[in-house]
């Protein structure tokens, strides 16, 4: 069983309220809900009765309290140990480009300090990797957003992430001083997945705008992206981290087009009044340097 539900468990004791619990922990009412029911359909017994409009532990409830408060002291005092030590898992949700281009030299950064730690970086979707930092599956979330997406979470903008517009300097575009939306009209796009963020700010514009375009191929990697524009022919929407080696070496441009539509911060989402161990604590400071 989770030591999460016996956390759960312990503060709708405390507060006599389901709601009370759920603002307190950050998690949705259902949430708690579905904690205390799989608890109580694990031990088999009530663990919460009525009585009007209060809400109170039932005998057994009452008895499981006492040895859920004896756990989670214990747990609080192990995870003490292993932050002195510097041990323990750290777990870090975040998109394919941050994980690919931003993160690895932090991370290295944190071995050298705490070279017991495990961390654990898990690329996924963004709605993906908000619902498990809000579930406590992972410790923090990186992503590329243009506003917070879940204000039940504390959210803390680390910098702006500049988005470019890729091609091949070869490419008719790349000859121009500057790029505005006509100019991109009937363009070949290489696009990411139609789930990606930035995809669907710079579909929204170009919708809105009335632009035509053309999805000329439809891939999930970065690499893969410019890797095709490298090769032939296209345009490309990516964070400018993710191709800045390739600019630099020539093979590819970033052209001269911007708009105030099409633009992310790099941000750090967490639950509040999360625990923070000594190693989660200096890697949100590193994301800051």
């Amino acid at each position: 069983m989770d030591l999460t539900y016996f956390q759960t468990f312990r503060e709708v004791a405390y507060h006599q309220s389901f709601t009370k619990a759920a603002s307190e922990l950050g998690y949705a009412q259902s949430s708690v809900t579905m904690q205390i029911q799989k608890l109580e359909q694990s031990y088999g017994v009530k663990l919460f009765e009525r009585s009007g409009k209060s809400l109170r532990l039932t005998s057994a409830g009452e008895e499981l309290l006492k040895i859920a408060v004896q756990m989670l002291n214990l747990y609080q005092q192990s995870k003490e140990t292993l932050t002195l030590q510097g041990g323990g898992t750290l777990t870090i949700g975040t998109i394919d480009s941050l994980a690919s281009y931003f993160l690895p030299a932090h991370i290295q950064h944190l071995r050298q300090k705490y070279p017991t730690l495990t961390i654990r970086l898990q690329p996924d979707r963004e709605t993906a990797i908000v619902e498990k930092v809000k579930e406590g599956e992972y410790d923090i979330g990186l992503l590329l957003e243009s506003k917070p997406s879940d204000l039940s979470l504390e959210w803390v903008n680390i910098r702006e992430e500049p988005l470019v517009v890729l091609a091949s300097p070869s490419h008719p575009l790349s000859r121009l001083e500057t790029i505005t939306l006509d100019d991109l009209s009937d363009q070949e796009w290489i696009m990411t997945e139609a789930s990606c963020n930035y995809r669907i700010m710079l579909e929204r514009v170009l919708q809105e705008r009335k632009i035509p375009y053309r999805v000329g191929l439809e891939l999930g990697n970065p690499e893969a992206i410019k890797r095709c524009l490298i090769a032939g022919s296209g345009i490309a929407l990516l964070p400018r981290m993710a191709a800045q080696e390739e600019i630099g070496r020539g093979e590819l441009s970033a052209l001269p087009f911007t708009h105030p539509d099409i633009r992310l911060d790099l941000q750090m989402v967490i639950r509040p009044k999360k625990w923070m161990s000594h190693s989660l604590q200096d890697f949100i400071q590193l994301l800051h340097e």
